[in-house]
């Protein structure tokens, strides 16, 4: 039995077989010369293979907006535009002329050089584009020794898929109903993998080096998805142990589906709201199967993730009409743009930084880039009138900045206005309390926006001053820190004096725990992932809101979130409430 860690990509345990996915990641490619007279012949060949190439990757694109939307097809019109990039085409002629030697070997050298240059990037996201350069190189290069790939639509059994990386066409044709999971050596939670492998519910642990060599065809593998842990070969003992961990999650599943169909209500019968946080506009399915009463953050960041070029207006406003049709008049709160810290997006100028975390990020970003600002913010007004849209900005540190993200929708909205465009003059808006100075000055930002929406990952590691990501100091993330709390009380507090709503969308809306003592401290909606809905309806049906409020006041007395945590779990227990 061996076992080895990576990142948790998407979650779930996964129990199957191996299915080493190798692709010839370095075939073995012809290499000869050949005369002044055979260039002519030699660059039709090229040219032939390229067309078959294009229709292949045709195919895949129209499979994928069937299945899956314009964002996911987006994947590969960006590598039709690398088919048809002019400089890539004039460096291989004059390298084919130049050297005199067949197009495979110099179709071959050409782009593992470029390859190279990518993976030597800084950047995680300009490393992943290495896949999409991988992807077009092999497609030709198949059609030009007449090599006939494996497609992983063929799966006969179901595996657990391990491979080096995973091109964004096997993920689109690959038999779903066969792969129980993912393991890749490459890759990280915004990699198209990651990214897909959510979209689809198969859990996926993602960056793990040397899997390929660690594990064989045929031997049984565990993957979870939550922890980031995958175990080769496990003895009896684990095996069983893993099998009824699966069960249980299966059966706990099962019995929730009930919970996902009935109204989310308190012991005594008080309503709440439960929202579900998306990433994609394939997972409104999702949101609607569990239950949640409409969505609380959709992340505009994936339209920005696609190789290629940036999203136009009409892209992403055909992403945010299709969500709000899908919705059904079930409310939608879109965030703007919200990278930079650790969500780099390939194709924008976005300046190397010491210390990202705290820089030119989220809204500071937007407001320098007014183009694309503008882009964005004309096309969910635009998106406004097929359904109950909202926006919402992210890491708002003070009124200055509120302002200015006000005076960038009032524009336009004025040039939507002079376009004859329709949109919902009365959209709401509101912002992220993410960040402590927000949250303490909350009285003076409530009466300029709509809604608050409290984001716990940045609020916790921003007022404990802990980089999430850093492993060492990952204990210290403790949503139930005395200060932590506080400032959700002053915010909940604050906004209610100003009679607008409050609602969390960050991890801590989702622990059940957690969500006990939100309610409470007067929270009005919770956001959380899809699957998390129905447990929290169980939960907070097990509560009565004069119990959740004694927590509360228990919880806001105690010195320490060790405190805490053991008189949860206590008085949890004592209620019989159970994750």
């Amino acid at each position: 039995m061996k076992s080895l860690s990576g990142i948790p990509a998407s979650s779930g345990i996964a129990i199957a077989k191996a299915f080493v996915f190798l692709d010839d990641d370095e075939p073995i490619i012809p290499r000869y010369s050949i005369g002044a007279t055979e260039l002519a012949a030699e660059w039709e060949r090229f040219m032939v293979a390229l067309e078959r190439a294009r229709e292949d990757i045709v195919a895949l694109r129209d499979r994928a907006l069937r299945e899956m939307g314009e964002e996911h097809s987006a994947i590969f019109d960006a590598h039709l535009m690398m088919l048809e990039d002019i400089d890539l085409m004039e460096n291989i002629e004059a390298s084919l002329n130049d050297s005199l030697l067949n197009i495979e070997w110099v179709l071959h050298q050409y782009s593992m050089s470029v390859v190279k240059q990518l993976e030597s990037l800084s950047d995680p996201h300009f490393q992943e584009r290495s896949a999409d350069v991988h992807d077009i190189t092999h497609r030709i290069l198949n059609h030009l020794m007449f090599r006939e790939r494996f497609s992983l639509a063929d799966l006969p059994d179901d595996v657990v898929l391990v491979a080096y990386n995973l091109l964004p066409s096997d993920m689109i044709s690959m038999n779903r109903q066969r792969v129980k999971g993912i393991v890749m050596d490459a890759g990280g939670k915004t990699s198209h993998t990651a990214i897909l492998a959510r979209a689809f519910e198969i859990p996926a642990v993602l960056g793990l080096a040397g899997s390929v060599r660690s594990i064989r065809n045929g031997e049984m593998v565990v993957v979870n998805g939550q922890s980031g842990q995958v175990i080769i070969e496990p003895d009896t003992d684990t095996l069983v142990r893993y099998e009824n961990v699966r069960a249980s999650l299966l059966a706990r599943n099962s019995d929730l589906a009930a919970f996902a169909k009935m109204p989310a209500l308190t012991k005594d019968g008080q309503a709440v709201i439960l929202k579900a946080n998306i990433e994609v506009p394939e997972e409104t399915e999702s949101v609607l199967r569990h239950g949640a009463h409409g969505i609380g953050l959709f992340r505009s960041e994936f339209l920005f993730l696609q190789p290629g070029r940036a999203p136009s207006e009409e892209d992403q406003f055909s992403a945010y009409q299709r969500v709000l049709t899908a919705m059904e008049g079930k409310p939608v709160t879109i965030r703007t743009l919200d990278v930079g810290g650790d969500k780099v997006v390939p194709d924008m100028a976005m300046a190397a930084e010491k210390n990202p975390l705290l820089g030119w990020r989220a809204i500071r970003y937007c407001l320098s880039d007014t183009e694309m600002f503008q882009n964005q913010l004309r096309a969910i007004l635009r998106a406004s009138v097929y359904g109950d849209a909202r926006i919402m900005f992210p890491m708002i540190s003070g009124p200055d900045e509120l302002d200015a993200a006000l005076h960038a929708l009032a524009k336009a909205k004025s040039d939507c206005r002079k376009l004859g465009q329709s949109f919902r003059e009365d959209i709401p808006v509101g912002i992220m309390i993410e960040i402590p100075s927000a949250a303490l000055i909350a009285d003076l930002l409530a009466p300029k926006v709509d809604f608050f929406s409290i984001g716990t990952n940045d609020l916790i590691q921003y007022t404990i001053a802990v980089d999430r990501g850093n492993e060492r100091v990952a204990y210290l993330h403790e949503p139930f820190h005395p200060a932590v709390l506080r400032l959700i009380q002053k915010v909940i507090a604050d906004g209610h004096a100003a009679g607008i709503s409050v609602s969390m969308c960050g991890e801590m809306a989702s622990d059940p725990a957690a969500a006990v003592v939100l309610l409470g401290l007067g929270l009005d909606e919770y956001s959380m992932s899809a699957a998390s809905v129905p447990l929290i309806k169980r939960v907070l049906g097990a509560v009565s809101l004069a119990e959740a409020r004694s927590i509360a006041e228990a919880v806001m007395k105690m010195p320490s979130h060790s405190h805490i945590d053991t008189y949860l779990r206590g008085r949890l227990d004592s209620l019989e409430i159970q994750e």
